[in-house]
C-alpha cells in the first residue's frame, strides 16, 4: 500500500470530521449530514448570528480550524471563494489528512478572479502537502462510517460497491437510486475541478480498498489521459470498473467545461481507450446502477446462450428479440430438456422451446413445483450459460395479490435459485397497472440480492455488459 492510499484511507475512514462554514440558510446542511458520523464532529464558524443553532446541535464551536483540538482527518469546506485560500492555508498548518472544498467559482467559471483563487488555493495545497478534495465538489461518502454529503443517505451498514464522480449531483443519485435497487456504496466521492487529487488517485484508492467490489464513476474529462488508463486498466484486472463518459456530444463537451473546467475527448478514442482497459461503459445512470447490479449478483460467466422464462408467447417474442439484440444467444435447449419438460409443460397454448411460455404451466394456478422444475432443468441444460426470467406480468400480479403466499413461494423459489445456481440469474419486473403489487414485487427480489431490472432492453444490456467483463478478465476478449 502506498503512502498516498494510506492518506487517503484516512479521509475515507475519519475519527474526527470538521465542518468549517456551515449556516442556518443551508439548513446546517453539512452538519446533519455528519449527524450519522459514530466520530468526533466539531465545527469552524466566526458569524455570531450562526453559532447558537451550531451549538443547539450539539456540535462544539470553534473559531478556526488551528483552535480544534487533536487531530483533524477530514475537513469539509462550505465558506465563500474569497476566505478559501486562508481555510486551505489553515488547514495546512494544522496538518489535516485531507479538505474536501465545497466551494465553486473556480477555474470552471472562467473568469479571472476564479481561475487566480484556483491557483491560489492550488499552489497553498501542493506546497503544504495537503490532500485537497476540489474545488466544487461535494466531498467523501462512507455509508458504513456514517460520513455523508447528503442527509437522505443510507449509513450505518457496509456497501460493497465504489463510486467516483467529478459530478456532486451525479454522487449522490448513484448512492440513493442505487440503494433503492439494491446497490450498496462502500465509498463515493465527488472531486469537481480536480486540482489536486484526480480520478486516478480515487482509482487506485477503490482497487486497494477491501471493501469495494465493483467501482464505478462519472467521469467528464482527464487531465493526463496516460496516467488515467494505466490506473484504469489495474483496477479493472482486480475488479470490475464501469464508466459512465460524459461530454461526448458537440454541446455536452461544451457544458462539460462550465461544469468542472475539464476538457473533453474524442468519442471514438474515448471508446477504444475503454475497450483497451477493460471497463464497462454506459450512457447514464440507469446504465451505470445496471451494470452495477449484474456484477454485483449475477455469478460471473463468460457464455453469452440464455434460458429465458417468459409469462406469455407475445412477451416471449420480445424477451428473445431484446436479448439476441444485445449480442446475446437465445438457442435450443438439449434433447435430454425437453424430454423432462415434456412430461409436465402441458398447458394448452404453453411453449418450452425457448424462451419457456410459462404463463400456463405456471400462471394458472401459479404452481411453485413447476417454477422449481424449469430452473432445475435450465441449471442441468449444457446449452444454457445464464438465466433470466420475467417475473412482473399483470395478470400473475393479480394472482399475487389474491393469495400473497403466493408471492412468498415465488421469492423463495428464486432466491433459492440464485443462491445454489453456478449460473448467473436475473429477474424482469416490468412496471405495470398494479404497481403496487410489481413494486413488492421487486423490494422483495432487492431484498434477497437478486438484480431485478425494469424491462428486457435493460436486464439484456446489463447481463451483456457483465459477460463481457468476464471475457475481459478471461482473456477472450
Amino acid at each position: 500500500m502506498t503512502d498516498l492510499i494510506k492518506r487517503l484511507d484516512r479521509a475515507f475512514n475519519p475519527k474526527t470530521v470538521a465542518v468549517v462554514g456551515d449556516k442556518r440558510a443551508m439548513g446546517y446542511m453539512w452538519l446533519n449530514c455528519m449527524s450519522t458520523f459514530g466520530g468526533k464532529v466539531y465545527s469552524v464558524q466566526v458569524d455570531p448570528d450562526e453559532i447558537p443553532g451550531i451549538e443547539a446541535m450539539g456540535v462544539p464551536n470553534y473559531k478556526s480550524v488551528l483552535e480544534i483540538p487533536g487531530e483533524i482527518d477530514y475537513v469539509l469546506c462550505a465558506v465563500p471563494r474569497p476566505v478559501a485560500p486562508r481555510i486551505i492555508a489553515d488547514c495546512v498548518r494544522k496538518k489535516v489528512g485531507a479538505v474536501a472544498l465545497f466551494t465553486s467559482g473556480f477555474a470552471e467559471t472562467e473568469t479571472e478572479e476564479g481561475i487566480a483563487t484556483q491557483e491560489q488555493i492550488t499552489q497553498l495545497a501542493r506546497e503544504g502537502d495537503l490532500l485537497l478534495i476540489g474545488p466544487n465538489c461535494m466531498g467523501v461518502y462512507n455509508r458504513r462510517r456514517g460520513v455523508r454529503h447528503s442527509p437522505d443517505q443510507p449509513a450505518g451498514d457496509a456497501g460493497s460497491v465504489g463510486f467516483i464522480s467529478q459530478s456532486g449531483t451525479h454522487c449522490i443519485n448513484f448512492s440513493l437510486v442505487g440503494a433503492v435497487q439494491g446497490v450498496k456504496c462502500s465509498k463515493t466521492v465527488s472531486f469537481g475541478n480536480a486540482v489536486i487529487l484526480d480520478a486516478p488517485d480515487y482509482l487506485d484508492y477503490l482497487a486497494e480498498d477491501a471493501e469495494t467490489e465493483v467501482i464505478a464513476m462519472y467521469i467528464e474529462g482527464v487531465k493526463d489521459g496516460r496516467r488515467f488508463l494505466g490506473s484504469l486498466r489495474r483496477a479493472a484486472r482486480r475488479k470490475p470498473v464501469v464508466v459512465w463518459k460524459g461530454g461526448l456530444t458537440r454541446a455536452g463537451a461544451r457544458a462539460v467545461y462550465s461544469h468542472t473546467a475539464s476538457l473533453a475527448t474524442a468519442p471514438a478514442v474515448w471508446d477504444a481507450a475503454m475497450r483497451q482497459a477493460g471497463a464497462v461503459q454506459t450512457d447514464s445512470l440507469d446504465e451505470t446502477i445496471d451494470a452495477v447490479k449484474a456484477l454485483v449478483y449475477a455469478r460471473p460467466t463468460t457464455g453469452a446462450r440464455m434460458g429465458l422464462i417468459a409469462m406469455t408467447g407475445g412477451q416471449s417474442v420480445v424477451i428473445t428479440d431484446s436479448f439476441e439484440r444485445e449480442g446475446l444467444e437465445v438457442p435450443l435447449l438439449t434433447a435430454a430438456s425437453y424430454e423432462k419438460l415434456s412430461g409436465f409443460f402441458n398447458i394448452i397454448g404453453g411453449s418450452y422451446r425457448n424462451p419457456l411460455d410459462a404463463g400456463g404451466t405456471i400462471g394458472m394456478g401459479f404452481l411453485p413445483g413447476n417454477l422449481q422444475k424449469l430452473f432445475d432443468i435450465l441449471e442441468e441444460d449444457g446449452n444454457v450459460d445464464a438465466v433470466a426470467m420475467e417475473v412482473g406480468a399483470s395478470f400473475i400480479a393479480r394472482r399475487l395479490r389474491q393469495n400473497p403466499a403466493l408471492l412468498d413461494s415465488m421469492v423463495d423459489i428464486l432466491a433459492a435459485h440464485r443462491e445454489r445456481s453456478a449460473k448467473p440469474f436475473i429477474a424482469i419486473c416490468h412496471p405495470g397497472h398494479v404497481e403496487d403489487v410489481m413494486a413488492d414485487i421487486r423490494s422483495r427480489l432487492v431484498e434477497r440480492g437478486i438484480a431485478v431490472f425494469g424491462g428486457f432492453e435493460a436486464g439484456a444490456r446489463a447481463l451483456r455488459r457483465a459477460i463481457g467483463y468476464w471475457r475481459f478478465r478471461a482473456g477472450l476478449d
